[in-house]
């Protein structure tokens, strides 16, 4: 389990214990269905903040997956392939990073907590931006909060060397990201793709 889980693990876990143990002197129901209740909910924690191992994909100028989800955007501008990525609440919520390289840019910004299908969500919602340096150019992940996923969590840092599929943060309870690729990447993924985080190959840099 992803260490920021036990943040709502272990209450649920105690209270669980605690009338478990008030009914051993007060023998009423009421506290054994309180006592599952909380053990329920902890279980569900544990499998919404559960830490699978992934094979990464090895090789040079590799893109991955940088969450679990679908593929709910996939297009170019004059500048960029955007891919963005839909992270339900029972999908894994930890984030990966998509590219070998050097982070040069991390950046909070407050905002809204909209639907995270909304194209509009990926501008006006709380998010980090990260920018990653490689050798073949720039890559941006946005870790956007959504109406459910109201935390955003990154333990990047400026200068930091980093590898494709490291794990680096998570949303909560899931919400979505996009990425923001060079216009020259080979893209290996369609729209309405199902996707693991550093496990899925996104592209390659060119």
């Amino acid at each position: 389990m992803a260490r920021e889980g036990l943040l709502f693990f272990l209450p649920f876990m105690v209270l669980s214990i605690l009338f478990f143990y008030v009914f051993r002197s007060h023998p009423d129901m009421l506290y054994v269905y309180l006592g599952s209740g909380f053990f329920c909910f902890g279980c569900l924690i544990i499998l919404f903040f559960r830490d699978p191992k992934r094979r990464i994909p090895q090789g040079n100028d590799l893109i991955v997956s940088p969450a679990d989800g679908r593929v709910i955007q996939l297009r170019e501008d004059k500048r960029q392939v955007i891919i963005s990525i839909f992270m339900s609440i029972f999908n894994v919520h930890i984030n990966r990073v998509p590219v070998s390289g050097v982070v040069e840019r991390i950046e909070y910004k407050p905002g809204k907590f909209l639907t995270a299908f909304k194209d509009s969500a990926s501008r006006l919602n709380e998010r980090f931006e990260i920018e990653i340096r490689t050798n073949k150019g720039t890559v941006v992940l946005h870790q956007i909060a959504g109406v459910v996923a109201r935390r955003v969590v990154c333990r990047l840092k400026k200068g930091q060397e980093v590898r494709a599929g490291d794990r680096f943060g998570m949303v909560r309870f899931g919400s979505r990201v996009d990425l923001f690729l060079p216009l020259s990447v080979e893209i290996e993924v369609k729209k309405g793709q199902k996707v693991k985080g550093g496990q899925t190959l996104i592209g390659r840099m060119v």
